[in-house]
């Protein structure tokens, strides 16, 4: 990778999470890498007219607020600005370009039955062998199947995914990014652009999808009055980089060898592989994989598992206690005494998390958690139960051999789940970056605008170079591990 010894380029990186949002502030040099938080802002959903919606203005406001806040450290320079966010979700826009309501949250109720639905028309063979991507009931086909002959769909003319909608309010450009593309269940991964079999066959016309950019594409630039309500010196680009922010989390993994697996760990466990080509068997589906698309084409071949939302939503029923020494006593507790299925749609709501997961154990036989202690133990052995099946299971399934995992996401600062992961896997855990979408972001940006040149593997030697990351090596006994898997596939 080439970097002039002389250059620091400075970039913002909107990373919006389903709980919050930030704007990170990266700088990027010859050996250098770093990455400053310089504005946090939450994410809180709002329940309206009996739907769950996203407060998008919201967020916008704390975008703008960021990238000031970026700016102020800066003297007003910014050498680019990447968006990165969640997948499936969409903002709907009338003629004049006008934001048609709020966007619906994924959590919301509306697609209940829609893969039913959608089924009668495509099969789920059919379907994933069009776009390989998992059946989960919030995919954006089954949004679009739950929205049709509503007034604001008749009313639309373009439709913008979360980071998109973020970007052409910035600059008045409108996009779509491929690799969230890839999340909608539309698009062929083969291709590389829309599904016209699904497209047509489910009615959804793909002339509201404004055209399909890859990362590293020019975005357009910071508006006017942007510039005037962050104070930033123009002209900023805005770059597009993997703006699911799994795509831009798995291109910020500082793997050293090819043959790694990886752990995206947040509100979702993202569990897979980085392979050159989809896999669009039918055990591939049964097994409940998908195939997203990454940076520089490459798929993100993974299961998707509920992930910290568990334990999320259960600090919340409790009051918001400390998790620190919640996670020191279950390190103590005892291991695998009961576990449930963290991939289990019946978790996707939010409310009454610790009731659901004993009322889950009770029904499948297993000792319900006593206390908070017992609760927490059980969801993070859960994970890392789950996070060897998807492994085990994208190995099986494309024939790849795997010698290392690394976990990056909020989770690799959660040391019990990192060992856990290990022992379960039976391989070596490498944890960090935290912030892998963010460096993601950065990367690409950087080298979009000259910063940086070479390949992914270039991008993440530097990484490697600059983060510091903790390993896990697994425990010797594994039997538990494999009787827990039993319970598990039994119940």
């Amino acid at each position: 990778m080439s970097v002039s010894a002389s250059v620091v380029s400075v970039f913002a990186a909107v990373d919006l999470g389903a709980s919050s949002g930030r704007v990170m502030l990266g700088r990027v040099g010859a050996d250098e890498l770093t990455l400053e938080e310089v504005h946090r802002f939450p994410n809180r959903p709002v329940r309206t007219g009996g739907t769950l919606h996203w407060d998008v203005l919201g967020l916008y406001r704390g975008v703008l607020d960021g990238l000031r806040a970026a700016g102020e450290r800066t003297g007003g320079r910014l050498d680019g600005v990447g968006i990165d966010a969640w997948g499936v979700d969409f903002g709907l826009l009338d003629a004049s370009g006008a934001l048609i309501g709020n966007p619906v949250h994924y959590r919301d109720a509306r697609t209940d039955g829609m893969a039913e639905t959608v089924a009668r028309v495509l099969s789920p063979a059919v379907l994933y062998e069009a776009t390989g991507i998992q059946q989960l009931p919030f995919n954006t086909v089954y949004q679009l199947a739950a929205a049709q002959g509503t007034p604001a769909l008749g009313a639309a003319r373009r439709l913008l995914l979360i980071p998109d909608l973020i970007a052409y309010w910035l600059t008045g450009r409108a996009g779509t990014e491929l690799t969230n593309a890839s999340t909608t269940q539309l698009l062929d991964p083969r291709t590389r652009d829309w599904s016209r079999p699904v497209t047509d066959a489910l009615g959804i016309e793909p002339a509201l999808f404004p055209p399909l950019r890859t990362p590293g594409d020019p975005a357009g630039e910071l508006l006017p009055e942007v510039l005037e309500e962050t104070r930033l010196t123009g002209p900023v680009p805005v770059i597009a980089v993997g703006s699911h922010d799994t795509a831009s989390a798995v291109a910020g993994v500082p793997a050293e060898v090819d043959d790694f697996a990886y752990v995206c760990t947040g509100t979702w466990s993202l569990a897979g592989l980085e392979l050159a080509a989809p896999v669009l068997t039918e055990d591939s589906r049964r097994a409940n994989f998908t195939n997203e698309l990454g940076v520089d084409g490459t798929v993100r071949y993974l299961r998707n598992i509920m992930g910290l939302w568990l334990l999320q939503e259960c600090l919340r029923d409790w009051g918001g206690p400390e998790l620190g020494p919640l996670l020191e006593r279950a390190a103590l507790a005892t291991p695998l005494r009961s576990v449930v299925d963290a991939g289990d749609p019946a978790f996707i709501p939010p409310g009454r998390m610790p009731q659901r997961i004993a009322e889950v154990c009770r029904r499948t036989g297993q000792p319900e958690p006593r206390d908070e202690t017992e609760t927490v133990r059980c969801v993070l052995d859960s994970l890392a139960l789950a996070h060897r099946e998807a492994l085990a299971d994208a190995r099986r399934l494309s024939g790849r051999t795997v010698s290392v995992v690394h976990v990056v996401g909020g989770g690799a600062r959660n040391d019990l789940l990192c060992q856990l992961t290990a022992d379960a896997c039976g391989l070596p855990v490498l944890a960090g970056p935290a912030e892998a979408a963010a460096y993601g972001n950065v990367l690409v940006q950087a080298r979009a605008q000259g910063t940086l040149s070479g390949t992914l593997t270039d991008m993440r030697s530097l990484l490697h170079r600059t983060q510091s990351l903790r390993r896990y090596e697994p425990c010797e006994d594994r039997t538990g591990w494999a009787e827990a898997a039993c319970v598990r596939r039994r119940s």
